[in-house]
């Protein structure tokens, strides 16, 4: 019998998979359990629309993080940090600081999360940081450190 995937189920396929079962196992689990629906014309159908529906998404998402890394090349950030005596910095600079000077100084809202910044920065002057904006694509912005006055 054959039934299309509604979920993931280990060693048989992914969502959206059609797949050939034995039909007492497709009857009395697959189906009964609602991790599938049989394999009609029409069922067939919806899932190839939603599958193109979700790939138009993606397309989407991935152009507009290209567009948004194109504009994010450009960006520049200035962050002013306290100094004390003999140049020694008060904490650090972290991946909260930088999304909030790119809040405050060009109205762009990033997560921390996405800013990757290996350790926080802890001395003055211009540092490369990257930032995630999709899982492929990601966009480099110049971060400089100043003292404050």
């Amino acid at each position: 019998m054959k039934v299309i995937l509604q979920q993931e189920v280990k060693k048989l396929g992914k969502k959206g998979d059609v797949i050939e079962v034995s039909e007492g196992y497709a009857r009395n689990y697959l189906l009964s359990q609602k991790l599938a629906i049989p394999a009609t014309a029409s069922n067939i159908n919806n899932v190839s629309q939603q599958k193109a529906s979700e790939e138009r998404k993606v397309q989407r998402a991935i152009d507009e993080a290209n567009v948004m890394a194109a504009q994010m090349s450009k960006v520049e950030v200035t962050i002013p940090v306290k100094i004390g005596e003999g140049g020694k910095f008060f904490g650090s600079v972290t991946s909260k600081d930088i999304a909030d000077a790119l809040l405050t100084q060009h109205k762009i809202e990033i997560d921390k999360r996405k800013i990757d910044l290996k350790d926080a920065i802890k001395a003055v002057g211009t540092y490369t940081v990257s930032i995630k904006l999709h899982p492929e694509i990601s966009a480099k912005i110049q971060v400089h450190i100043i003292p404050k006055q």
